[in-house]
């Protein structure tokens, strides 16, 4: 399986929020850094056929995903910052919910969200309501409702945010395990969430490409996190 990103832009009237983006990726955990502003949910939401690139096409085992329809649209699990959630809903109903969505019986959701409930830590929380869940707490609902149907590709923005730290440990140990067979960008601008588990770091800044290598190959005697400050020092 490879997930190519060709000549990918998107203007919005004289600004540009990407520019000219190419990637080529196949299973592994790709972290996706950049600062704030850089382009990293555009590029995701284009990936995840949200929004439209102004030039350029997305395409997976060299076909345009825009021609896959719903073949392409059942093999992705996207995380958005904003998770639109229903405050009356406990988190196994709106699992429930969801995977009703994505075509699963019943019977089936049950079992995985059961699994999914306790590999991210809320098999204890599955009948409370999710208005009264904190921040981290409907974070990792998200991304339990992000592993529904096991995607082969998955497209996270920011899942770590409000996450305690032995809830990082819990997730990158998560992701690491699912980059064997799928393909995961996560977009952080939170260098330690990626420098351990990614296969290749994508560094964004202003809508291009700056960098796109492994983590060895970026930071030789340095650390990720000053080769990130190196990159990105005039935005801070």
């Amino acid at each position: 399986m490879k997930l190519k990103v060709k000549d990918i832009s998107k203007n919005y009237n004289r600004y540009s929020a990407l520019r000219g983006v190419n990637l080529e990726l196949e299973p592994g955990l790709y972290g996706l850094l950049g600062p704030n502003g850089a382009g990293k949910s555009t590029l995701l939401k284009i990936i995840a056929g949200i929004l439209r690139p102004t030039a350029g096409s997305i395409l997976l085992d060299n076909e345009p995903v825009s021609k896959l329809g719903e073949h392409y649209r059942a093999m992705l699990g996207y995380m958005p910052q904003d998770l639109g959630i229903y405050p009356e809903f406990t988190a196994k109903r709106y699992l429930l919910y969801i995977a009703a969505l994505k075509g699963l019986t019943e019977a089936q959701a049950k079992a995985e969200i059961d699994k999914l409930l306790e590999a991210v830590g809320l098999s204890s929380n599955a009948e409370q309501k999710l208005k009264g869940f904190s921040g981290g707490m409907l974070r990792r609902v998200g991304i339990a409702q992000t592993l529904l149907c096991n995607p082969q590709i998955l497209l996270l923005d920011e899942p770590t945010a409000g996450l305690d730290p032995q809830e990082r440990v819990r997730l990158r140990n998560l992701l690491s395990a699912l980059a064997q067979h799928s393909i995961i960008i996560l977009s952080t601008h939170i260098v330690s969430d990626v420098e351990l588990i990614a296969e290749k770091i994508i560094l964004l800044r202003e809508g291009q490409i700056a960098a796109f290598d492994t983590v060895a190959g970026l930071v030789g005697k340095s650390t990720l996190e000053d080769v990130y400050l190196t990159y990105f020092q005039k935005e801070a």
